[in-house]
């Protein structure tokens, strides 16, 4: 059976290692969700270049923590999730995300519950770059 994992890190994130923790012959159904760097923000007065993300020391407990959690909730999925931090240009993967169920239900459920409850409980800031040298913070 797969395991899955879920994770903070320096590293770039690779996809295809998300979804092999989740493979099984016994899921129909594998949704993926991929975050990715965008050239704008509604908080951006121009265009992004770049992010720096930062965590708290407690980031790669608390997605572990929300793991188990959508676990709990959807007990027939299998997930992988991962929140890139520090430098990131447009076009970098910054969140990546696979749940696997028998069936899609479940699959898209867990996913969608995973992805936000990251967004809003993990704690992880980013640095906005944008084209004129100016640069804010996002999620202080």
């Amino acid at each position: 059976m797969a395991a899955g994992f879920a994770l903070v890190t320096e590293s770039s994130l690779d996809v295809g290692e998300h979804l092999s923790a989740v493979s099984d012959v016994t899921h129909g159904a594998v949704v993926t969700f991929i975050g990715q760097v965008r050239d704008h923000d509604p908080d951006a007065s121009g265009r992004v270049t770049g992010l720096d993300y930062s965590a708290h020391p407690d980031a790669g407990r608390i997605i572990g923590e929300i793991a188990d959690r959508v676990r709990g909730k959807h007990p027939l999925v299998v997930l992988a999730v991962s929140h890139r931090i520090g430098h990131l240009e447009v076009g970098d993967l910054a969140l990546v995300a696979v749940v696997a169920s028998a069936h899609r239900g479940d699959a898209f459920a867990a996913c969608e519950s995973l992805v936000e409850a990251v967004k809003a409980e993990v704690p992880i800031w980013k640095k906005q770059y944008e084209v004129d040298g100016t640069h804010s913070w996002v999620g202080l």
